[in-house]
């Protein structure tokens, strides 16, 4: 496709850009500082900003992407500093330790959670001894409620979802060893599931379709969806089935009645898994693991190997109807997720963002 604009000097980093009106929001590890960049729609900088400390330990880069709401942008950064900052200029508004507010530690490979804004509060998963998940006053960070703790688990790498399930507003998100759900307005911790594997590790962020929660773990549980069932103020979770999907970076994408990921250890090829039963019913080996957006009956592919292209499921199969390549030398690690809107498509790999004009000519 044609290169509409690309942008440098964005640092180390793994988040995606998000789009929001005319600008374009992104952040990255600049020397010792996790740096907040706008753009406009040409590619133009419009400023830069900074939320605390780059990491230095192991894999060094930023990790969470943006959240936008109301003319503001929310942030955690991978020490675990939350800043609301002015999306108009980048001027912080008010900032939050959560690790130190809730006694929290920060995990291995460093906080990597992208916020989620639920109408007025911010939810942020902290884990630890104290609580689990947390909401904050979104105008000024204050604490509105705590969830109970699951067995005093660390969080994950994972961001949380917000759904509808028997007229209830739900949160599903990952601990180190658990697939968890709870009350969005209370704070009620619902329902959890084991998750565990060597390196706590679950990073995926789980998905939710037609009464089923969808929840992958690396090493051991693979993937698996739970079909929830109401029980008076409780909701119970069983397993409906069980796939040898082991995604890690990519998460993935259901549309209709089927699942499109890519695997990680054991199958690093993509598939598409039927949504009711967890049948393997697509596989195509063209991209290696990676992540995806679904766009006009067609799948926007970024691989850990630097390679972009389409795949179109049709009744005979996942066919691959494009690539292209926008990184040079041997890569591994391009793990942002791409971004599509209005025709463009947004990819990311650590010091470059990429703009691309993919609409139909």
């Amino acid at each position: 496709p044609r290169l509409l604009w690309k942008a440098d000097g964005l640092g180390r980093g793994w988040s995606s850009p998000i789009v929001v009106h005319e600008r374009v929001y992104v952040t990255g590890d600049v020397g010792d500082d996790l740096v907040l960049f706008a753009f406009d729609l040409h590619g133009r900088l419009l400023w830069q900003a900074k939320n605390g400390a780059a990491w230095q330990g192991s894999f060094p880069g930023a990790r969470a992407c943006c959240a936008y709401s109301q003319g503001r942008l929310y942030h955690l950064n991978a020490n675990g500093l939350l800043a609301c900052l002015d999306a108009a200029d980048g001027r912080e508004v008010w900032a939050v330790d959560v690790l130190k507010r809730f006694h929290a530690e920060n995990i291995t490979w460093a906080i990597s959670e992208c916020l989620l804004i639920d109408g007025p509060r911010v939810i942020v998963t902290p884990g630890g001894p104290q609580t689990l998940v947390a909401a904050l006053d979104k105008q000024t960070g204050q604490t509105v409620w705590t969830s109970e703790p699951l067995d005093g688990e660390r969080t994950s790498y994972s961001s949380p979802i917000l759904f509808r399930y028997a007229g209830r507003r739900l949160i599903a998100n990952c601990s180190e060893g658990h697939g968890f759900g709870l009350d969005a307005d209370r704070g009620q911790l619902l329902w959890s599931v084991p998750l565990e594997n060597v390196h706590a590790t679950n990073v995926s962020t789980p998905l939710y379709g037609d009464g089923r929660v969808y929840y992958v773990t690396p090493y051991a549980e693979e993937g698996r969806a739970y079909r929830l069932r109401a029980e008076g103020d409780q909701i119970a979770a069983e397993q409906a089935w069980h796939s040898p999907l082991d995604t890690v970076t990519g998460s993935g994408v259901l549309v209709g009645d089927t699942l499109f990921a890519a695997g990680y250890r054991r199958n690093k090829l993509w598939l598409g898994v039927d949504w009711a039963t967890g049948r393997t019913k697509f596989e195509q080996p063209a991209f290696t693991t990676g992540a995806a957006v679904h766009a006009d009956g067609r799948l926007y592919v970024w691989d850990e190997a630097g390679t972009a292209g389409m795949l179109k499921p049709d009744s005979s199969g996942l066919q691959a109807v494009g690539r292209f390549r926008p990184v040079s030398g041997r890569v591994r690690d391009a793990w942002a997720h791409p971004v599509l809107l209005d025709g463009r498509l947004y990819l990311r790999y650590h010091d470059t963002l990429w703009c691309y004009d993919v609409k139909n000519p």
